[in-house]
């Protein structure tokens, strides 16, 4: 929407839930969790809603997605499985280039 709050517009149409959404600090992409694929994940799409790209492969919980300042890396929290013992809110970097 305009900074008026005119023109909004919704970017996302999906039956199952998205959310936590943030923009990139240039503005061009927005990264948000996701479970439309049945488990909760992290995507990211351009700023208009176009090219949805699931960014996490993995059957445990990714969520809670985040910029770097630089908007070359996506911070998140998983609860992934290491050696055993659960890891939870472990940051783990996804580059994007």
């Amino acid at each position: 929407m305009h900074h008026d709050g005119t023109d909004v517009r919704r970017l996302t149409d999906h039956p199952r839930a998205d959310m936590i959404a943030r923009f990139s600090p240039d503005g061009r992409s927005i990264v948000f969790a996701s479970n439309r694929d049945g488990n909760q994940q992290v995507y990211v799409m351009n700023a208009d809603g176009s090219g949805v790209r699931r960014l996490t492969h993995t059957a445990e919980t990714n969520g809670g997605p985040a910029w770097s300042p630089d908007g070359e890396w996506i911070v998140f929290n998983s609860n992934r499985e290491c050696a055993g013992v659960l890891m939870n809110d472990r940051r783990v970097r996804v580059p994007l280039g």
